[in-house]
């Protein structure tokens, strides 16, 4: 039975796409297509704001997705998410006259459904990445974003304080793309539990220097703190229930190759909070075996690394042309369930003279499982005496998952893209006894 999507925000969806299909108005009025923003400039208010320091933000993301074939469950559905965003930054130097300072404030609100969670996964073990990455963390409001930041002899030294996430600096990535494994900070979507991506925030301090203007080496110190997952926790300000820090470090190298643009980025995060164990109890013994609890370790960590590169352009728009994107993340055997995973890409924008705007985009992922994590689910089934994949009580064994995506980015208004795709998941959650999956999704980015 095919469900269509139920969400207080659909017709918010629809209002926003006609909208866009009105005739060309002034920049500064309505759904005005050369405009930045849907409500236009607020009679002008918005731009002399602007002028003023005052630079709102308020956002809009909805993404739909449906099983068109496959997955778990082969009873067709759609699941639409969404999120609004309110924010505003503040640049004090012209506020107050801090020189290079400036603070931002932030609160999200999610809402929806996702069509991973029981129809492409097996929900005795779930998944790994979602087909609407906009899902997650709780379908609530958040604080998602407080933070200052000043920056030192003259822009060399930039220190940032307050409450952000590690993806805003760290492991840094566009999220065009609507699978969640091609979009966002790669490092917090397979150690979620210790890495906060948006729309979480943790008290943190993020220092970068820039070592050239091509070059910048920066480190952070994150509040590692479980509570602020929890749905009643998105304008918690108090550290209770801290378990530790989270220490990332990166360099980030931005050349440009034969005069286009690119950006490298190396990085290395470590936890000093305890981290339990994937397979052993205290003894060295599996703990599926022998029913202790699992031993718990000093620490975690892990590595990155990412690449984008545009490497081809227009003569009479550099904007347009190819660009080929890669990232890799590696992580600690002992703690974690994936122990590495790998993604590549291409994104070509301005296809065509009449859509100089639009963009395609083409990307291959895999997710690999530690093998301890494998053998902690065998033996489980082994201790309870289970070896029919098909008895409820049996615990899936997790391997590799295989994700890739096709989208076409059609440029509706400057302030509005929607981006049709095709997914394809191969062995979802790494579960090879799940059909594959083709998914059929729509991702709709705007900005009032």
């Amino acid at each position: 039975m095919f469900q269509l999507p139920t969400t207080r925000y659909s017709g918010l969806a629809l209002a926003t796409l006609l909208g866009a299909l009105s005739p060309t108005t002034s920049a500064s009025e309505m759904f005005a297509k050369d405009s930045k923003w849907m409500l236009g400039d607020w009679s002008g208010t918005r731009s002399e704001l602007l002028e003023k320091g005052y630079d709102f933000t308020l956002g809009y993301t909805g993404e739909m997705g449906s099983n068109l074939h496959g997955g778990y469950s082969h009873d067709r559905a759609a699941r639409y998410s969404d999120q609004f965003t309110f924010g505003v930054n503040m640049d004090l130097q012209k506020i107050l006259g801090w020189r290079d300072t400036e603070v931002q404030l932030t609160v999200t609100e999610r809402h929806g459904n996702n069509i991973s969670n029981d129809r492409i996964n097996d929900p005795r073990v779930g998944g790994f990445t979602s087909a609407q990455e906009v899902w997650g963390r709780g379908e609530t409001w958040r604080l998602t974003q407080m933070w200052i930041k000043q920056k030192y002899f003259d822009g060399a030294l930039d220190v940032k304080f307050g409450r952000f996430g590690e993806g805003e600096d760290f492991n840094s990535f566009p999220c065009d793309f609507q699978n969640l494994a091609f979009c966002g900070s790669q490092v917090g979507n397979w150690v979620g539990g210790i890495w906060y991506n948006w729309p979480v925030s943790q008290w943190a301090l993020r220092v970068r220097y820039n070592l050239n203007d091509e070059l910048y080496a920066q480190v952070g110190v994150f509040e590692q703190n479980p509570s602020n997952l929890e749905s009643g926790n998105g304008f918690k300000l108090s550290g209770s229930g801290t378990q530790g820090a989270v220490m990332p470090i990166e360099l980030v190298w931005s050349p440009r190759v034969n005069g286009l643009k690119g950006e490298y980025r190396a990085g290395y995060y470590y936890s000093n909070a305890k981290a339990q164990d994937v397979l052993k109890d205290s003894n060295g013994t599996p703990a599926a075996i022998s029913g202790a609890a699992y031993r718990s370790s000093s620490s975690k960590h892990g590595l990155w690394l990412g690449a984008q590169q545009q490497v081809t352009a227009l003569a009479s728009d550099q904007s347009r042309g190819l660009s080929l994107f890669a990232n890799a993340t590696m992580h600690d055997k002992k703690t974690n369930a994936i122990d590495n995973y790998v993604q590549a890409g291409v994104v070509y924008k301005g296809p065509f003279d009449a859509r100089a705007k639009d963009d395609i985009g083409f990307a291959l992922a895999r997710v690999h499982v530690n093998p301890g994590y494998r053998k902690n689910a065998r033996l489980s089934n082994q201790a309870n005496g289970l070896d029919d994949y098909d008895n409820p009580g049996f615990l899936p064994v997790q391997d590799t998952e295989y994700s890739a995506e096709l989208y076409y980015g059609i440029h509706l208004a400057d302030w509005l893209t929607v981006r049709p795709n095709l997914q394809y998941i191969r062995h979802p959650g790494g579960v090879s006894q799940v059909d594959d999956a083709l998914i059929g999704g729509l991702k709709i980015q705007s900005s009032f």
